[in-house]
Order: structure tokens, then sequence, then C-alpha cells
């Protein structure tokens, strides 16, 4: 079926408005990137645009010997690496069980987690009860607090839902007990919900700023987003720990750091999605649309 003149001028308004959108999120980093690469006399002059003059690396070398950011980005892996675990396991204890029709009050449980998206118990409840339990100054303090997304667990809760009787049927003719059932059979077919939920995660972990604020006082422990915030917000402090003098250079390396610390911040999601976009859509429609 052909388009009309007005579908055909419909799709064309919307490919240039996408377009200019994408260029629009896409040029900024595009600068950034350009800039950590770039060598310190193009900065200073102002000639770096879209690509990089004088390709060169020291900018990365003196950030990495400059700044704690190596311990900031371990400390980042460290965080969501086992963030990811933490929340995943969990996730996925607490979506099966209210997942099944025969769990016991499970539409109290659900109305009970759905209530926590809609009113919490504030900031200083919560930092009162970190507190108690001996939380800060440790990373279970950013981990325990938002263990489960509510929004993640419907997700999860809707795709096991929508998995056929049958195929639980079968599994439990041939012996599955609810463990073996979960790990051997369910999980298995859920693998684009799994990886898109783990990707939520994951960038929740990895960006994790407010509470490490909050609640991690030791410099050590910082990640790399508590790291680049102070690289960008606080100039002269930046200047006394990469032991710059003269004016002029302390300008240039300002400009190279804080664009190479910017770049190391959001590499590496940039370089996970690729590997969950193909299960992000289908993870995403089935997981919370049921038809």
């Amino acid at each position: 079926m052909r388009a009309s003149p007005g579908e055909r001028l419909f799709y064309a308004v919307n490919y240039i408005l996408l377009t200019l959108l994408a260029c629009s999120c896409l040029f900024p980093l595009l600068h950034l990137l350009s800039l950590s690469f770039s060598s310190p006399e193009a900065i200073q002059t102002g000639k770096v645009g879209l690509w990089p003059v004088e390709f060169s690396l020291d900018t990365y070398k003196l950030l990495a010997s400059g700044t704690s950011i190596v311990r900031s980005f371990w400390n980042s892996v460290v965080i969501t690496l086992v963030g990811i675990a933490l929340s995943m396991t969990a996730t996925i204890l607490a979506a099966y069980p209210l997942s099944r029709q025969s769990f016991y009050a499970r539409k109290t449980l659900t109305l009970a987690m759905i209530f926590t998206m809609i009113f919490s118990g504030g900031l200083i409840p919560t930092y009162l009860t970190v507190q108690a339990l001996g939380l800060v100054d440790t990373y279970w303090a950013i981990w325990l607090p938002g263990l489960v997304s509510t929004y993640n667990m419907l997700i999860l809760r809707t795709y096991f839902e929508q998995i056929p009787s049958e195929i639980e049927d079968a599994a439990r003719i041939d012996g599955c007990g609810e463990v073996r059932l979960l790990v051997r059979v369910l999980l298995p077919i859920s693998l684009p919900v799994i990886a898109t939920l783990t990707l939520f995660y994951g960038v929740a972990y990895w960006n994790v700023f407010f509470s490490m604020l909050i609640y991690i006082n030791d410099s050590t422990m910082q990640n790399l987003s508590v790291l680049v915030q102070q690289m960008i917000k606080n100039q002269s402090a930046l200047q006394q720990s990469m032991l710059v003098q003269p004016d002029e250079q302390a300008h240039v390396v300002e400009e190279g750091i804080k664009s190479a610390g910017i770049v190391v911040l959001v590499a590496p999601m940039l370089i996970a999605y690729p590997f969950v976009q193909k299960y992000f859509v289908k993870g995403v429609m089935i997981g919370s649309v049921k038809g």
C-alpha cells in the first residue's frame, strides 16, 4: 500500500526532527571526546570542534597519574557489579512468587510494594535507619535501601505471568520443584527481560551520586560520578590535585581533564548498551504490556 502525499510529508518531518534531536545529543559528546584527545595548544587556541586537533593521549595520562580516577573507576565497577547481582537476585526472588496464582496474599503484597512508589519514609528517616544499622561509610548503604526497584519487579512479574502454563506443567511432570523450575526453565526463556533489567540496574548503580554524597564520607570510597562532579565544580581543587602552577597551563589542563573525566564516566555505559540493545525493546514491551 503506497503512502499518500500527506503521509510522506508526515514521515519526512518526523525524520528531520528526530535527526536534529539525535544530533543535539551527539554533538556535545563528540566535542567532549575531541577535547579529551586534542593537544593542550589546540584546546587553548579554541581550534577543537567535533574532531580532535593534534591527536594526543597526554590528557588521559595526566588524568590517570594526577587524580584518583583509577581508584574511583574501580569503586564504580565494584558498586555496579555487586549491586546488579544483589538487585537482580532480590528482584527475581520477589517477582517469581508474586507471579504465582497460588501464592497467598500476592495481591496484598503487590499493592504494598506499589505503595512505596508513591510514598516513602523521607530522607531523614532513611538516613537515621541506615545510620542505626551501621551502614554509613559502607557500600551497603548504597545497595540495601534501593535493593529492589518496584517498577523493575512489576515488569519481571508480568513477564513470568505471560509464560504459558503448559511449559510449567511439563516441567513439573518431569519432576521440577519450584527452585529448579525457576532456574532451569523460567530464567532461560526470560533472557530479554533479564538483560533489560540488568541494564536498568547497571545504569542506576554506575551513576549513583546523591546517595554517595549522603552516606559515604570516606574520600577513598567515592565513585566516578562524585569525582567528576568535584572536578567540574571546584577548579581550585583540580589545580591543586594536578599540581599545576602556571595559569595558562592550568586552564588548558582543566578543560582537557574535565572532558576526559566525563568521557571515562559515560564510556562504559555506551559500550555496554549495544550488547543488550537487541533485548531492550522486546524485554520492556513483553514485560510491561499484558495482552
